[in-house]
């Protein structure tokens, strides 16, 4: 490539928000490049949704809006311009069909993230965007306050290449592996740019103790999980989740992890409960204990367990209630039934830690939205710069949330380039 080719729109970054950009910007008609510095487009995209690619969500957009942190109402210009049902429709007319999951969750009919990924490369050629991998943005080029081109490493050189607009969508720090190693955030600060403190979110938490790893592997449905901060409710999620050999993963525990990551960097004690019958108040569930230690009243305590816990739950909750496995059911005493209905109804951890960016499925913090434009998704102190998807400073919980929000702003950001 000449380093004095002169672009239109300049797209930093190919994947979720940067292939969306690419093809929405050279569908007007603009001479358009898309840089990724690995060696492929969509790294993260084709392992997303554990390889199924969760591509959004059916919610409302006022429903929407209450699932992205910390301030969704910056977005609803964006979903006005291009939401949920305008995504479906692009990879209807791209060949992906697609399917209404539990949720509202929307996935790909066949299941592959890695056809997603090829039916918007596909896309984007076809749209006579040029696309060149290998390139690492090292800096972008400004004059009088101006975006007007980026220098990329490519075969270990260094290039210039000139544009009239740059889009970037280079992600944020999750899942460094695939490209998104946070470093060009680095090239913003220094350019007057504030980034909102970057920290892991939808991560998986680490626990005191043993108790998480003595049932490790073990999957949970349809339990409560409940975070505490500094003996506070903050906040709740019902579904699935499972115990790890650090502590607690599982949908439930990473939509929560968001408040358990802040809470602990700001020193605070963090604790997640587990309710094991959320669908029995404690009434209920003792009414449920009476009957069933009276009904079997000659029956092992470990047996009446069965009848209530998974199996491998069972000799570690009778280790925490320092119970003999042995005892009958009628030897029961009231005192024991109370610790056995508190520990089935809060089943609680300490919170000591998070795993890092290498297990994050999203970022939390990056370039500040007071500093963009929510019309037009420019920056407010460099002209003719835009920002889409992960970068931008805002996360928002499981379930295709966090993939809309790269559609849409960069749907938004691409069309706003020279208008």
């Amino acid at each position: 490539m000449m380093p004095d080719l002169k672009y239109d729109v300049i797209i930093a970054g190919a994947g979720a928000a940067g292939l969306i950009a690419a093809g929405r910007a050279a569908l007007s008609g603009k001479k358009v490049l898309l840089l990724e510095k690995m060696r492929q487009p969509g790294r993260k995209l084709r392992i997303t949704g554990k390889g199924r690619c969760n591509i959004t969500n059916s919610d409302t957009i006022d429903e929407f809006i209450k699932h992205i942190h910390p301030k969704g109402r910056f977005l609803k210009h964006a979903f006005l311009n291009f939401f949920s049902k305008d995504i479906i429709k692009l990879f209807e007319e791209l060949g992906v069909e697609t399917v209404l999951e539990r949720g509202g969750r929307i996935f790909p009919k066949n299941g592959s993230a890695p056809d997603v990924v090829r039916a918007l490369e596909k896309w984007v050629k076809d749209t006579n965007c040029d696309i060149q991998l290998n390139s690492r943005l090292t800096d972008l080029i400004i004059e009088n306050g101006t975006a007007i081109g980026v220098k990329i490493r490519h075969n270990g050189k260094i290039e210039s290449i000139f544009s009239d607009f740059v889009l970037m969508c280079t992600g944020g720090c999750s899942y460094p592996a695939t490209g998104s190693d946070g470093s060009v955030f680095k090239i913003l600060k220094d350019l007057g740019h504030e980034i909102v403190n970057l920290r892991p979110s939808l991560v998986p938490i680490e626990t005191a103790g043993g108790l998480a790893k003595s049932l490790m592997g073990l999957s949970l449905k349809n339990v409560r999980a409940v975070v505490w901060v500094n003996g506070k409710k903050q906040a709740e999620d019902f579904g699935e989740m499972i115990f790890t050999h650090f502590g607690l993963s599982g949908p439930i525990i990473l939509t929560l992890s968001r408040i358990a990551v802040d809470a602990l960097l700001k020193g605070t004690e963090v604790e997640i409960s587990i309710d094991l019958k959320p669908a029995l108040d404690e009434q209920k569930l003792d009414k449920r204990l009476q009957r069933d230690l009276n009904e079997h009243g000659k029956k092992q305590i470990e047996n009446i367990f069965k009848m209530l816990l998974p199996s491998k739950m069972i000799p570690v909750f009778l280790d925490e209630l320092k119970i003999n496995p042995g005892k009958l059911a009628n030897q029961v005493s009231s005192r024991e039934r109370r610790k056995i209905r508190m520990l089935m109804k809060d089943l609680r951890f300490k919170v000591t830690g998070y795993r890092s960016f290498d297990e994050a499925i999203i970022t939390a913090g990056g370039v500040s939205t007071n500093e963009i434009h929510s019309k037009t998704m420019e920056s407010k102190l460099i002209k003719n710069l835009y920002f889409a998807g992960e970068m931008i400073d805002l996360d928002a919980d499981t379930g295709g949330y966090n993939l809309q929000i790269a559609y849409s702003t960069a749907w938004l950001a691409a069309g706003s380039c020279g208008y």
